[in-house]
């Protein structure tokens, strides 16, 4: 068959490796003029950057990808285990450093919650448990067909707490300021607030704390240009600076691509790893989705964004770890300024990534990368990134030096910014989104859009605004979705 991908980030260069391995003529279409989408990367005066994900978590997916591929994962990519996983500052300068190696992670809780050792660990255990109940039925499982339903444990669907949200749930296990803290932020790994987020959100950390978190040596980037040259190497063609005009559809069924050159693809399967909800309200004709399709998908409540800021400064922080958290005052303030009134928080918690701290190749001798990120709210009238992203930035830098990077301003020697607007103008996310959908509902979380189009036949969808969702495990899960699909209800 001939197939033609929209988009080179993760889900369309995942997609295409499968595909191409099973003997279909593969290209793909990009907008921009290097793969990844929003996992790239950012280099300037020695300084380098990944400007997209900095985690990985679930190696075993993207190793499934490669074994099916007929390679494997450890001859494309150097995977190095975390440990500590993250540093984490609280505002009273208490200081939490989380470990993978339980036995130092329980230490560090019994330093800042003495009286709750075992309830963190009784919580690493309903995490794990609700892993167990909701992995096979809504991750490995593409919930298209009552045939996929078939297979659901209806007493397992009960119990995994939903009907409450991340932070109520939290709440009830600890006392501990500062476990309620820790635990709420795991829901930002898919771009939801705690605050509404169903407490199967919860399931998050045990993928991260229970199994463990990796970097890739020379930096995350390394991933999507692994998945290129394997892609190439199964003779996927690659079209770049190829923006998509629109998706050409006969009758009920695709027909091909136009760019916005002009150029046309025919073609008989599409999949768009560009996001759902841009794909279905801007690339396909009026008359082929119908208005009642149409009204839900611009209903749909996006993922919060993220504002960047990438610094390169000519000294080393020795209290900085790989990973680090500073914890804002009022985290339930914050995402309601973010999520409600959809402007920037007052007081934002930071995160900073310095992949010098295990790179030393990523900044010149004596000096350090930061990736600094700070939740945003997806796009609206609400708030003007082309007046506000210096000063936000100036805000950070501030922040930073009250919580003890001191000098910090006078030792940038790179600065660069990326705002929700950029993620919007670069990779057509919804809103600016990065996530996706975002899972502030009761089953949002389980009703994203599926992998395939029901009005439209031979489309398809990959990537973190589809099923299962974002994440680089999720993302490489949603190729193996459509493939699962194009198997099912294609004449190959």
């Amino acid at each position: 068959m001939k197939i033609s991908v929209i988009g080179a980030g993760l889900g369309g260069l995942s997609s295409a490796c499968l595909l191409a391995v099973k003997g279909h003529q593969v290209s793909v279409f990009e907008k921009n003029a290097t793969v990844g989408g929003k996992m790239n990367r950012f280099e300037a005066d020695g300084f380098r950057f990944d400007t997209g994900p900095s985690l990985l978590t679930m190696p075993e997916i993207l190793q499934k990808l490669f074994e099916a591929c007929k390679t494997d994962l450890s001859s494309h990519l150097d995977l190095v285990p975390l440990d500590p996983l993250c540093k984490y500052f609280y505002q009273d300068g208490t200081i939490f450093k989380n470990y993978s190696d339980r036995s130092l992670d329980l230490k560090e809780v019994e330093n800042i919650a003495p009286q709750e050792v075992k309830a963190y660990s009784d919580f690493l255990t309903y995490s794990e448990s609700l892993y167990k109940k909701t992995a096979p039925a809504f991750i490995f499982n593409p919930l298209f067909s009552i045939k996929d339903l078939r297979n659901l444990d209806l007493l397992s669907f009960f119990a995994i707490d939903a009907f409450t949200s991340v932070s109520n749930r939290v709440d009830s296990k600890f006392q501990s300021p500062y476990l309620r803290r820790f635990f709420k932020r795991f829901s930002t790994y898919n771009g939801s607030s705690p605050f509404q987020a169903p407490a199967t959100l919860n399931v998050i950390p045990h993928v991260e704390l229970n199994t463990g978190a990796f970097y890739v040596k020379g930096g995350l980037y390394k991933i999507a240009e692994a998945l290129h040259n394997l892609a190439l190497s199964l003779g996927v063609k690659f079209h770049f600076e190829s923006e998509i005009e629109q998706i050409m559809v006969e009758g009920k069924k695709v027909e091909g691509v136009q760019l916005k050159s002009g150029f046309k693809e025919f073609s008989d399967l599409i999949i768009a790893n560009s996001d759902t909800t841009e794909t279905i309200l801007n690339l396909i004709p009026g008359k082929s989705i119908s208005p009642r399709k149409k009204k839900k998908m611009a209903t749909i409540e996006p993922s919060c964004s993220g504002f960047v800021l990438m610094l390169g400064i000519n000294k080393k922080y020795e209290q900085l770890e790989h990973h680090n958290l500073f914890f804002s005052d009022n985290y339930e303030r914050e995402f309601e300024q973010i999520f409600k009134e959809k402007v920037m928080p007052d007081d934002p918690t930071i995160y900073i990534a310095s992949t010098s701290h295990s790179d030393q190749n990523h900044a010149p001798a004596g000096s350090s990368n930061l990736f600094i990120l700070v939740n945003a709210p997806y796009l609206s009238n609400r708030y003007d990134w082309e007046i506000n992203q210096q000063q936000y930035g100036d805000k950070i830098i501030q922040e930073l030096e009250k919580r003890g990077l001191k000098n910090l301003s006078k030792h940038v020697q790179v600065r660069e910014n990326i705002s929700p607007q950029y993620f919007y103008d670069q990779y057509l996310s919804n809103k600016g989104s990065i996530y996706g959908t975002s899972s502030n509902s009761m089953f949002s979380a389980f009703n994203r859009p599926r992998n395939k189009s029901r009005e439209i036949e031979g489309l398809y969808f990959a990537g973190g605004s589809a099923h299962p969702g974002g994440g680089i495990p999720l993302v490489v899960q949603s190729a193996f979705n459509v493939l699962d699909l194009i198997e099912r209800y294609e004449k190959l």
